[in-house]
């Protein structure tokens, strides 16, 4: 994430779109709406600011609603951007349009809770956001003119997260949910935390404006730290330990000090994971989970939702991933992100064919749409959408990639004439390597797909590479690490890269368009198709971490996001192994230490050792589509 005005930009997107022409889409949405401003009434007394657009022509009308902990500015007389695209296609089928703070944010009373937890059993007067869900949406079926009795809700991000709460809600009036991008799992796989592994830059940057205690209600938003530099990788470095930020951020951001005191899974943890509370959504509300391939914020959320949703519940569960960065399909065309090109208005497509019509149909009686399957997937390197009954596909299996001492990487096991072979590194806390080789100080969304020739090139980088590929491999699903490592410390982190390298003589034929706007050399280019971090004190348990035995040849494995990528005839299948991803994610000391109340004096360089051998064969597990 980034400072708080730059994160409301990126999830209020839907609003700041371009129109093709803008001064008349917004002359006819002003001519066309009215807009209110009221209080609503929760059941225990408190109030929630929300802003209603209603069109003024006759006739029943359904109602969208997302509520956001990000404002639902502007307040008073000025109107929302709702004329521009993909809201002005609502629009002009003349939606009812309604934003609501949540419970404690901006003008709404209450006090506010990150990711409140969800209440099975509630008893009296007992709220959580399900229920606040319930009560907006009966007084709007109740209140607002016009309306068809039909509600759905969405959300980009914090409001997918509210989202997925309001398909708890079960008010007969809610006809359709779609989580996108939704917060889901703050320990394991979104936003602050990846494998127990702090994602430390998104996390100070985001919660040293967003946390800041709301006194009283207002319009006014928070400023984030002041950081007075550019550089990221200078900054959090010189800051040292992680006690050191907490300390910058003080005692007034609750929120990152409740973290800290919950440096493992336990039930603080587990209790928002909204995963562990999808049963409770009825059948008859409709779900539509849409996600990024190159999601830096909630890459993990999106795919296990709908896994969730498809395990626990009963209900009609689609999937969306398409080729952008977090919330890319409600801006911008979906062409490209940083280098890489998709070939088409991925994002124009997305809204045309899929979230529009499946709103139309549950909300306001229009055919089935013909062009939403269960699983609708983006596959890049062949850039095109495909279509499953199920995800991931039936036909996929897993295929063994086995790492081998002397840098390649094949399908073969290594023989034993290769026993004790390894290949190892030292990773160092004073140079820890960083996740992008450019200067700047806010988290790139660029990272996701970037170039990865800078991280090749440094000693603490393993590499290990196949041949060009003889013909197509596609990968479908989750990708599985599988590490035979010895270290000299008692703790390490173990970042695994999955790279697409292009051949050295490649180029975009296109050339009224380069990805960034700039020329970049693509022959040889590294494309970053997945990449995960461990914490290795939680290779056997997130709940139990464990130390490890310095010099014992130990296995690490973990899941990396799930992915729809072709690697192409001619293209080689790349893995690159690390122990840092700084600032990216928060240094280990490599000490079994509590890393969030450690000195400078804990951090200390480890040995690894990534075995290479038959019997430590260390592999990658691919999901190669039949």
């Amino acid at each position: 994430m980034r400072q708080f005005l730059l994160v409301l930009c990126i999830f209020s997107a839907p609003l700041m779109l371009r129109a093709q022409d803008p001064a008349t889409d917004s002359a006819w949405f002003v001519t066309h709406y009215t807009k209110q401003e009221v209080s609503i009434p929760m059941r225990d007394g408190k109030r929630l600011f929300t802003t209603i657009y209603a069109p003024v022509t006759a006739g029943r009308h359904p109602i969208l609603l997302t509520r956001t902990p990000y404002s639902c500015a502007p307040y008073g007389k000025q109107f929302a951007r709702y004329w521009t695209t993909p809201r002005m296609r609502y629009a002009r089928d003349y939606y009812i349009f309604v934003t609501q703070d949540v419970r404690g944010c901006f003008m709404s009373e209450g006090d506010f809770m990150d990711v409140r937890p969800y209440i099975p059993n509630k008893k009296g007067l007992e709220t959580d956001e399900s229920t606040d869900t319930y009560d907006a949406i009966d007084w709007l079926v109740k209140n607002v003119k016009n309306n068809n009795g039909k509600v759905a809700v969405y959300g980009i991000s914090y409001p997918g997260f509210y989202s997925t709460m309001a398909a708890l809600s079960h008010h007969p009036a809610l006809k359709a949910v779609s989580p996108q991008a939704p917060v889901t799992e703050w320990f394991l796989g979104d936003d602050f935390h990846h494998n127990g592994a702090f994602m430390m830059m998104d996390a100070f940057s985001f919660y040293s404006g967003f946390g800041k205690t709301r006194r009283y209600p207002t319009t006014s938003f928070r400023n984030g730290y002041q950081f007075n530099t550019k550089d990221n990788y200078d900054f959090y470095l010189s800051k040292g330990p992680l006690k050191n930020l907490t300390a910058l951020l003080g005692d007034s951001i609750s929120f990152w000090n409740e973290l800290v005191q919950h440096p493992n899974y336990d039930q603080w943890w587990k209790n928002r994971n909204t995963r562990n509370f999808v049963q409770y959504i009825p059948s008859s509300v409709p779900t539509l989970v849409v996600g990024s391939l190159f999601d830096a914020e909630d890459c993990y959320g999106a795919w296990n939702l709908y896994k969730a949703i498809e395990n626990k519940a009963a209900n009609n569960n689609r999937l969306v991933m398409g080729p952008w960065s977090h919330g890319g399909w409600s801006r911008g065309t979906g062409e490209y992100l940083g280098n890489v090109r998709f070939g088409s208005k991925t994002a124009e497509w997305y809204q045309i064919n899929i979230e529009k019509p499946f709103m139309d149909y549950y909300l306001n009686g229009k055919a089935a749409p013909k062009n939403i399957k269960e699983a609708n997937i983006f596959f890049t390197g062949a850039n095109k959408w495909r279509t499953f009954n199920k995800w991931p596909p039936v036909n996929k299996e897993g295929k063994s990639v086995y790492l081998h001492g002397d840098g390649t990487l094949a399908w073969e096991r290594p023989s034993a004439q290769d026993e004790n072979k390894f290949k190892k590194y030292t990773s160092d806390p004073a140079k820890p390597v960083p996740y992008t080789e450019d200067v700047h100080l806010h988290r790139t969304a660029e990272y996701m797909d970037d170039d990865q020739r800078f991280a090749a090139r440094r000693p603490d980088v393993l590499v290990f590479k196949t041949e060009p590929l003889q013909s197509d491999v596609t990968l479908a699903g989750p990708v599985v690490a599988e590490l035979f490592t010895s270290i000299s410390t008692t703790d390490a982190d173990f970042v695994v890269k999955l790279i697409d390298v292009f051949p050295d003589n490649f180029s975009y034929t296109d050339t009224s368009m380069h990805g960034n706007g700039k020329d970049y050399p693509m022959g040889g280019y590294q494309m970053l198709v997945r990449g995960e971090i461990m914490r290795g004190r939680y290779r056997n348990s997130f709940e139990q971490p464990e130390a490890f035995e310095p010099y014992k040849i130990t296995e690490v494995s973990y899941k990396l996001p799930d992915v729809a990528h072709v690697f192409q005839k001619g293209h080689r299948i790349m893995v690159q192994v690390q122990s840092s991803w700084f600032p990216l994610a928060d240094r280990n000391p490599q000490q079994f230490v509590d890393i969030y109340q450690c000195s400078e004096s804990d951090f200390v360089p480890s040995e690894i050792k990534i075995y290479t051998s038959s019997a430590y064969p260390s592999r990658i597990i691919l999901p190669v589509l039949r």
